[in-house]
């Protein structure tokens, strides 16, 4: 009794001293982590002070360049001037976001901002003036002292940022020395207490390994544990001596097995279990015969699967034991096969997306020409009703080539959505109409719905796709006539369903079902129905993608699909969509068109394909608006800095070449002037203004490719009301760095 006490003391010392120790080295951590917060902020305050001087340096190049060309006349004077100019613009931005911690330097570069546009607009003034009237012209602008009082109070404003920055840096500098002397200090006491205690415990820890640990009372504490572990297992585990006989055994055996309680004692035969566990003609274990010849080497583990009727699937192993005897371990697979088909279907889901997305961009580029260009080509031929119609089948042709490219994005779960509350008690109805008309008067369509219907959470117009798509596979499933029903209901899917379904999330759902009275499906169609390209039509009547982007977009949508059909007896396919709580429904149809928006704003359209690029400028040019082009992101943020206070919306592909793409341009022009407006254009979007499939807060984009009208529309939508009605015509204005500069 008295060895355990003192064993008992040690290791209480022993665990004080660890304390001791594991604080001391979260102390020291702590320290170290604020000398290089410290160190960091050190850097970022030289990056500031040497981002200011180098707009400081710029403003006097360009002033420099200006006055070599007043005196001389010459161009290559102007050559320092322009590319100050350009650099004034990129520094100031970058300012912008060096500074974004610091309210007080964000004031200053606000208030810097107007005096470097006035100082800007003053030099090009008296260089156009020494352009087109001579140097006595430029000279009475620079007489007015206009741009001598900007320079000044610019320089007025930069030698406080730099002084205000300077002092950050020299605070920061001190702290940073403090901190480091304080944690050399205090690693040097850590390391010696460390020592220190490393000895101490080894010589503790070599008394306690020197008692005797073989009691009685820990073996029975050891066996506590073993059988303790034994219960907390997910598997059934029982042990069977060299008689065959049970030993020991856990919890879990005997649920797996759906065993009786009063079957489970010390002394069970083998032959019993097997007796119990037979189902007609599959026993669920080993017989004894099997026992004694089922393994050619004896000291094997078996393994084997069997199926209860209930539908679980369990693995059953045996393992002999030395003695003679063997242990049982049982697992459930049931879950890891449901997993194993999440995870297929994950791992196709990545596959489709990955080929639709590396086609999805180019392709709608190239769908985009040859819309916007066959719309231009419409308009120019009135009379000529023949060349009408071919130019109508292939617009036609390239807007199937982009519905299909849709429907592959919306099985691989990659298209944008904009989901919102949707009232289908309310707007479900109107496409019954249209339904009708569609599917023919052989075909009967229905409507039902549940009262008190709960709003749907999804995007209204992959919704109504969605409808049309399953209602035209039952018009397919129907040639001779029948029946179509659209029902409406509210579901709650429990735990229950959600444990047989892996991918479920319970909770409450809107319902949407489409029935019919078709031929219906085998169970080998029904399981392959959802794969992209497959199709039961013949050929050339069908793309096997219209289920499968259903399918897509409502799992994008966080909801579910099932699907009943018998052979014969039609099929029923039902939506699942979240609710939507504490939202207002919103309509799902939109209102009838209206005439085609103008406008007078000036639109920055930023593309790399160039085909593309001058369609979208030929269009909005058409619209009245004015104009500016550029290929890339750094020549836009020079195209703006040369235009900064007309442009008034920013039309960008969201995939550009270069550093700078679609999504950092528009922040960096919106930090310039945040009144500016912003749309972007894509055909895939590479999660830049996408997460999770949905379009971030107040992200306004337009599909590739896109009609006349679509632009049309969603630009005078962002820029609003006061903005529109222009006057005929337009101007496109193409606006480059010259390449001599």
């Amino acid at each position: 009794m008295t060895r355990y006490l003192v064993a008992r003391a040690n290791l209480l010392v022993f665990g004080v001293l660890v304390v001791i120790l594991a604080l001391v080295g979260i102390v020291t951590w702590e320290r170290l982590n604020a000398s290089r917060d410290a160190r960091e902020w050190s850097q970022h305050s030289y990056r500031v002070l040497a981002m200011t001087k180098d707009l400081a340096i710029a403003l006097r190049d360009a002033e420099r360049g200006q006055r070599g060309y007043l005196l001389t006349g010459r161009e290559e004077y102007l050559r320092p001037y322009d590319a100050a100019r350009d650099r004034i613009v990129v520094v100031q931005g970058e300012l912008q976001k060096l500074t974004a911690d610091n309210p007080a330097q964000q004031q200053r570069l606000r208030a810097l901002a107007p005096l470097v546009l006035h100082k800007l607009e003053e030099l090009a003034q008296t260089v156009q003036a020494r352009r087109d009237s001579g140097l006595e012209a430029a000279l009475r602008i620079v007489n007015t002292d206009a741009g001598r009082k900007d320079m000044r109070e610019a320089e007025v404003v930069l030698a406080t940022i730099l002084a205000d920055e300077q002092r950050l840096l020299d605070d920061r500098l001190a702290q940073n020395d403090a901190r480091a002397m304080w944690v050399r200090w205090l690693v040097i006491g850590g390391s010696a207490i460390a020592v220190l205690t490393l000895l101490w415990a080894a010589r503790l820890l070599n008394q306690a390994w020197s008692r005797s640990y073989r009691s009685e009372e820990q073996q029975r504490d050891l066996a506590l544990r073993l059988r303790t572990t034994l219960d907390s297992l997910s598997q059934g585990v029982a042990v069977f001596g060299p008689d065959r006989k049970l030993k020991n055994w856990n919890e879990c055996f005997q649920v797996l097995l759906d065993l009786p309680k009063a079957m489970l004692r010390p002394g069970t035969a083998y032959s019993a279990f097997v007796e119990h566990t037979a189902e007609p003609g599959c026993p669920a274990l080993e017989t004894e015969d099997q026992l004694r010849h089922g393994s050619r080497n004896p000291g094997e583990a078996v393994t084997y699967e069997r199926d209860r009727a209930d539908g679980h699937h369990l693995e059953i192993r045996r393992t002999p034991m030395p003695d003679g005897g063997f242990v049982l371990t049982i697992s459930d697979m049931t879950k890891r096969a449901q997993a194993e088909g999440v995870l297929r279907e994950a791992q196709k889901m990545q596959a489709i997306g990955q080929l639709t997305g590396g086609i999805a961009h180019d392709f709608n580029n190239l769908l985009q020409v040859i819309l916007g260009n066959l719309e231009f080509v419409r308009a120019k031929l009135d009379g000529d009703a023949k060349l009408q119609q071919r130019v109508e089948r292939a617009a036609w042709a390239a807007q199937r080539g982009a519905t299909l490219t849709g429907q592959l994005l919306a099985f691989a779960r990659k298209q944008p959505l904009a989901p919102a509350a949707i009232d289908l008690a309310a707007t479900m109805p109107d496409l019954i109409p249209l339904l009708r008309r569609t599917l023919g008067e052989h075909i009967e369509v229905r409507y039902v719905e549940t009262a008190g219907l709960w709003p749907a959470m999804a995007d209204a117009a992959q919704l109504e796709s969605a409808v049309l798509n399953l209602a035209l596979n039952a018009r397919d499933a129907m040639p001779g006539g029948g029946r179509l029903t659209i029902e409406l209901g509210n579901t709650v899917l429990d735990q229950e369903y959600a444990r047989h379904h892996a991918e479920v999330v319970p909770g409450d759902y809107a319902m949407v079902a489409v029935s019919d009275t078709g031929h219906g499906m085998t169970p080998e169609v029904v399981a392959r129905v959802f794969e992209p390209f497959f199709t039961t039509k013949p050929d050339g009547k069908g793309t096997g993608l219209g289920l499968a982007m259903v399918f897509g977009f409502v799992k994008q949508s966080d909801g579910h699909v099932k699907i009943y059909s018998e052979p014969g007896e039609g099929t029923t396919v039902k939506l699942y969509l979240p609710r939507a709580a504490g939202v207002a429904a919103a309509a799902l149809r939109s209102s009838a068109p209206v005439e085609l928006p103008r406008g007078s704003a000036t639109v920055l359209v930023v593309e790399d394909e160039a085909a593309v690029r001058e369609i979208a400028c030929a269009i909005l040019s058409d619209l009245g608006y004015r104009v500016l082009e550029a290929a890339d992101g750094e020549e836009a943020l020079r195209v703006f800095g040369a235009n900064t206070a007309s442009v008034d919306l920013l039309l960008t592909d969201v995939v550009l070449p270069g550093k700078v793409r679609g999504r950092e341009l528009a922040e960096r022009i919106r930090a310039l002037r945040p009144e500016v407006r912003v749309v972007f254009m894509s055909g895939y979007t590479e999660n830049s203004i996408v997460h999770h499939g949905r379009l971030d807060d107040g992200v306004h984009l337009v599909g590739k490719p896109f009609k006349r009208e679509q632009l049309a529309r969603k630009v005078a939508e962002v820029l609003g009301p006061g903005a529109t009605e222009a006057p005929e015509g337009g101007k496109v204005v193409a606006l480059r760095p010259r390449r001599d500069s």
